[in-house]
């Protein structure tokens, strides 16, 4: 362990990065338990034993040492993933959204190839292994078939990364929230409520997804309004527009915009298309804009329309009156 790990950090002190000195002190287990079991080997050799008994004791030995070395592996991949997706401007693959993918699938991998190692030590033959192996996973297949689509959709969901970890999402489904965990079976949401649902990820995955986070740091919020029927429409701009400019949470860039979008049945329907910075505030955005608007409407004389009726009274002729 002394020679070894010498020579190697020798070696990556020459080196900029941590990652290469964090890897080289993970072998130190590894390596001193090595050698132990290197010693058993040697040892039993010297033995006056069965060749059947010492083959099956050096099959042991060797069975140990994979084992160390698989589980050495397992924790230098961690390390070695988690540190590269901390350096997103040298490794562009390996972000933290992307982690859980990666680091699934490189422990699938060095577990396969452990189990390939382990049949090779005990000289098993594979084809029935491999057979078995198969009927198991029609099996399971058809028993897990939720579980094996929920992660199927993890991983697209990783990949494509339609939302990251503190997005405010739309799900179809109609759940709503800020993200909090994307997992390989479901994702974690925190909605308006305070109350963190989980959703699995084959329900997001074919449904549509409204990520109101992404592109720019804004969202339009639209606020209808009815005015009677010969009012100024020239001034009801004005005010709309005053009142958007004069909110602190709304903003004066984009500006806001007033809209008359019909004649109706009983008023003129504007529309107040202004912006804001945080899309889960909207609701409470909505209400202070409605308060101040009917206080502006109210101090200018605007009146808000509401639905009426005309009812017009003819008088009865004498003729058309029952006889009594």
């Amino acid at each position: 362990d002394w020679l070894t790990t010498g020579i190697l950090l020798r070696a990556v002190r020459r080196t900029s990065s941590s990652l290469d000195d964090e890897v080289v002190a993970k072998l130190h287990g590894p390596i001193i338990k090595t050698v132990i079991l290197a010693g058993l080997w040697i040892a039993s050799s010297v033995l006056p034993l069965e060749a059947a008994t010492l083959v099956w004791i050096h099959r042991l030995i060797a069975t140990l040492i994979l084992v160390v070395w698989a589980a050495g592996s397992l924790r230098i991949l961690d390390l070695v993933l988690r540190l590269m997706s901390g350096q997103g401007a040298r490794f562009h693959a390996v972000e933290p959204r992307t982690l859980p993918l990666f680091s699934n699938l490189g422990k699938l991998v060095l577990l396969a190839f452990a189990a390939y190692l382990l049949i090779e030590v005990w000289d098993l033959n594979p084809t029935g292994w491999l057979a078995s192996a198969g009927v198991a996973g029609i099996a399971l297949g058809f028993a897990a078939k939720d579980t094996l689509a929920n992660l199927f959709a993890g991983v697209f969901i990783i990949a494509d990364g339609p939302y990251q970890v503190g997005d405010y999402v739309n799900l179809e489904s109609g759940y709503r929230g800020r993200v909090q965990q994307i997992g390989l079976r479901s994702t974690r949401i925190l909605t308006r409520d305070d109350v963190e649902i989980t959703v699995p990820n084959s329900v997001i995955g074919n449904g549509a997804i409204v990520n109101e986070s992404s592109g720019a740091p804004r969202y339009r919020v639209r606020l209808k309004v009815g005015v009677s029927y010969g009012t100024d429409i020239d001034r009801v701009r004005e005010v709309l527009n005053d009142v958007s400019r004069k909110m602190d949470a709304t903003m004066n860039d984009p500006a806001p915009r007033v809209r008359f979008r019909s004649f109706g049945g009983s008023s003129l329907d504007f529309e107040l298309l202004t912006w804001i910075r945080e899309p889960e505030r909207r609701g409470r955005i909505l209400d202070a804009l409605h308060c101040e608007v009917y206080k502006r409407f109210s101090d200018e004389g605007i009146e808000i329309a509401y639905p009426q009726q005309d009812l017009h009274v003819r008088t009865v002729p004498e003729s058309w009156k029952p006889a009594e």
